[in-house]
């Protein structure tokens, strides 16, 4: 075999099915597509594209399946929102099969947590820090049971970062999110005190949106993670280790 051969693979030829969902999402992501807007019926799309029916419905299916596109009442076909959770729980499966660590999760939970956090400061409104105070009293409710008060965890911190308002912020969050919840629970039954902790530290944070005080919710945050992180080493985890072997034991 030649050293030019080598160097190079089989090119796969892309079903045209894949390049008929690839067209139209393209027009989405642009903008020149919005929710709502109409996409055409199938045999419009068998026009446009040059294509059989079989091959714009697998398509269409293709992108039914994300959301990117749905069926109104009348079965017309048009742009609709992606479905955010199904894309977040693809990206945490490949987060897991990549092995990614706890300390991989920590950091960059750190990283988008302060971010998050200075935004919250400055957007977060009277209502929505109620909204975390009901958050907190349901889980000094639940001090008791540490699965629960990890659940609880989850949602205060979905509250706290809907406050900044920032979809990006958001969506780059919620793979890692998922990876999190088995993780404090891990660390809230490995830490004596572990519950009153976590409840002091949300009690902080929403005091710091209260005053508006950017430099006491950056210190919080950096306190409660740090806590997360002791709490699973004082379980006997090791940080490097992948976080699917943790996911099944919480």
């Amino acid at each position: 075999m030649s050293e030019s051969a080598e160097k190079f693979g089989r090119i796969t030829p892309v079903p045209a099915y894949q390049m008929v969902a690839e067209a139209i999402e393209r027009e989405i992501l642009s903008g020149r597509l919005r929710p709502g807007d109409p996409i055409g019926t199938e045999a419009e799309l068998v026009r446009q594209f040059g294509v059989n029916r079989s091959t714009v419905r697998e398509g269409i299916r293709l992108l039914e399946q994300g959301g990117m596109v749905h069926r109104d009442s009348s079965r017309r076909l048009a742009v609709g929102l992606p479905h955010y959770d199904r894309l977040a729980t693809r990206a945490s499966r490949a987060l897991m099969l990549h092995q990614v660590s706890f300390r991989e999760l920590w950091e960059a939970t750190m990283a988008l947590s302060l971010a998050s956090i200075e935004l919250a400061v400055e957007r977060a409104t009277p209502e929505e820090i109620a909204g975390l105070d009901a958050n907190i009293a349901a889980t000094e409710e639940a001090m008791d049971d540490p699965a629960a008060v990890a659940a609880l965890d989850s949602e205060f911190h979905l509250l706290l970062e809907k406050t900044g308002r920032n979809r990006v912020l958001e969506l780059a969050r919620e793979p890692s999110n998922m990876l999190i919840y088995p993780t404090t629970n891990v660390a809230v039954r490995a830490t004596e005190h572990g519950a009153q902790r976590l409840i002091e530290a949300h009690r902080m944070l929403v005091e710091s949106l209260r005053r508006r005080d950017i430099e006491m919710a950056r210190l919080w945050t950096r306190r409660h993670l740090t806590d997360w992180r002791k709490g699973f080493e004082k379980a006997g985890m090791d940080l490097d280790q992948p976080v699917d072997l943790v996911t099944g034991m919480a």
